[in-house]
């Protein structure tokens, strides 16, 4: 989702600052391409067929780039896009994660451990970063955008942490951004997969800003042509963009069941969110129930106590207790059995093992907490 910025504005003579252009990729055909316009970082994901997913050669490539330009003094702002017209990314590449899974592969360890490592940059780097989520932004893709100043949709955009469905847990940072969401916004979205889409990404506080997708071209152009941006004259570049497009006027596409959310959702443990659902008997309850009824109940318990815990943890911590908890899912029937159901034989009919909720035992579920080897532990 490159968007072919670069050729157009090389023929506008007129505006120097993209004059001096680096490109660090050596092909265009590379799954991410590394650019550096002016005093400008320029980041694109670049496997539009593959919804650009994010692989560890990916990764790889990003995390080190990044540093070398957190350490340019020249350097003003970092922009992350993906190409193609459906999505920002669409996750992580969780299918290759789950085929490792199986062979004893080292990138169930590499994968997680240098993702987040990632994802804890893109939120403490001393430059602002400014992610355009246009399009689909999930799992991996809601890690390298959340975490920075600036998260700009368009009403392409869909945003989801549907990782209880592969019975796994909404990590790259999701233990941190989601349980700070407005009342029990986060825990619904993380129980139940639901996708916000367009300006709702924006009220619910996921995104900074909102522009048309077809103004996003321009945006960037805007965005790097400045000489010497600030926070404060980025976030007036992005309010004057978001001005000028077009924002269909409707209410929150949950405002009406956010009561319900903050009321149904609140309680001290999975066990007692079911029991208020049940309990409610509308049929928006109802349905949240079926829905949860869908997910893996080892998922659902370990997201709840994840989100319990994340309320009070730094984005460094945050990100060390989801590296163990996923090198624990790596050795879980669930998650290689949802990724088959979903993304390998797409049978759509996952076996999970323990079978209910009621089967998880809480003992289980603090063993994904525990601290790792020494030498295993994420090191940030």
């Amino acid at each position: 989702m490159i968007f072919k910025v670069i050729k157009s504005i090389l023929n506008v003579k007129s505006r120097p600052a993209y004059h001096i252009m680096k490109k660090i990729s050596t092909s265009v055909t590379d799954e991410v391409i590394l650019e550096k316009i002016g005093n400008k970082g320029v980041i694109t994901l670049n496997r539009p067929k593959a919804l650009n997913a994010l692989n560890l050669p990916m990764i790889r490539r990003i995390h080190p780039q990044l540093k070398v330009w957190e350490a340019d003094p020249s350097m003003k702002m970092i922009i992350i896009k993906g190409t193609g017209e459906k999505a920002f990314c669409a996750g992580g590449d969780i299918r290759a994660i789950a085929l490792a899974t199986k062979s004893g592969d080292p990138l169930t360890e590499d994968f997680f451990r240098e993702e987040y490592q990632l994802n804890f940059l893109t939120g403490t780097i001393q430059l602002p970063y400014v992610a355009l989520i246009d399009g689909i932004t999930m799992g991996g893709g809601v890690g390298l955008s959340v975490h920075g100043q600036f998260r700009v949709a368009t009403e392409k955009t869909v945003f989801a942490m549907p990782e209880t469905a592969i019975g796994f847990f909404p990590d790259v940072g999701g233990s941190h951004f989601l349980p700070r969401l407005p009342g029990k916004l986060g825990l619904y979205l993380a129980l139940t997969g639901f996708r916000l889409t367009g300006h709702d990404v924006v009220k619910a506080g996921i995104a900074t800003h909102f522009v048309n997708s077809n103004r996003i071209k321009a945006l960037e152009e805007d965005l790097v042509r400045m000489d010497s941006p600030s926070i404060q004259e980025i976030d007036r570049l992005l309010c004057k963009n978001q001005e000028q497009s077009v924002i269909e006027k409707k209410d929150f596409v949950l405002k009406h069941t956010l009561g319900k959310i903050n009321t149904l959702f609140e309680g001290d443990s999975l066990k007692v969110v079911i029991e208020n659902l049940t309990k409610d008997n509308s049929e928006w309850a109802k349905q949240q129930l079926q829905i949860l009824a869908k997910m893996s109940p080892t998922s659902l318990k370990v997201t709840f106590h994840q989100l319990e815990l994340g309320k009070s943890m730094t984005l460094q911590e945050c990100l060390k207790m989801e590296y163990r908890i996923s090198q624990r899912f790596m050795k879980d029937h669930d998650f290689y059995e949802g990724v088959r159901s979903v993304l390998i034989d797409k049978d759509n009919k996952p076996v999970w093992k323990p079978a209910t909720v009621e089967e998880v035992n809480d003992d289980v579920i603090e063993a994904y907490f525990a601290v790792l080897p020494k030498d295993k532990e994420l090191a940030l």
